[in-house]
């Protein structure tokens, strides 16, 4: 009974992994978070729509408070999939694809 438990439980675990993990089709391909960047422009091709930001970095110091310590570069990529389906949209934070989500 406890192992049918444990099982049950891990498979719940992987549905739910697995349904946050969004990926979405670029004609022949399946673009996911764990392709590079390069690979995205490759298989996607460039976006309908790009934005770029800076957003600082804070870390807490000893004392309580918080330094800067650094900068991250945030692109948001949006593909547009015609009226057949959501548009997509990719964050990238410093070079590296973080999400992919439905956009409206």
């Amino acid at each position: 009974m406890k192992i049918c438990r444990i099982l049950a439980g891990a498979v719940l675990l992987f549905l739910s992994v697995a349904a946050g993990a969004e990926t979405f089709r670029c004609g022949q391909w399946i673009a996911s978070r764990d392709m590079s960047v390069a690979e995205l422009l490759e298989k996607c091709g460039e976006p309908t729509t790009k934005s770029v930001r800076q957003e600082d970095i804070f870390a807490k110091s000893a004392g309580g408070g918080t330094n800067r310590i650094g900068v991250a570069t945030i692109e948001t990529w949006t593909y547009d999939r015609g009226s057949q389906s959501f548009a997509m949209v990719v964050t990238i934070v410093d070079g590296k694809i973080k999400s992919m989500e439905r956009g409206e």
